[in-house]
């Protein structure tokens, strides 16, 4: 390998061993989560069933946003209501293993 390949590699797997949840919807916390998620931190991202606005931003391809494969690829998913006592008690024990957490909700 070359050096600027080891260099490559060693800047990818930088966040390696990080977990980020990820509670964000609309371009800036996706973008931000997609970040880590390409330098090697485990990213969970959680929506509700209806999942996140993005998922319907066009352009589309096949019924599915270009933009929200994008933002979201290299992470993991969960679909939970967090209003669900059941839901928040998987919240509390993943929150617990986080590194990082990141949403953008609306105020209130």
């Amino acid at each position: 390998m070359t050096e600027r390949r080891n260099a490559a590699d060693n800047l990818s797997k930088s966040l390696q061993g990080l977990r980020v949840l990820d509670f964000s919807t609309t371009i800036a916390g996706p973008h931000c989560t997609r970040m880590l998620a390409d330098m090697g931190a485990e990213v969970i991202k959680v929506e509700s069933a209806d999942g996140e606005t993005m998922r319907t931003r066009p352009p589309l391809r096949n019924g599915c946003s270009t933009v929200f494969g994008q933002l979201n690829a290299g992470k993991k998913s969960l679909v939970l209501d967090l209003k669900s006592p059941g839901a928040v008690e998987v919240i509390r024990r993943l929150v617990a293993s986080a590194d990082i957490l990141v949403e953008n909700f609306r105020p209130g």
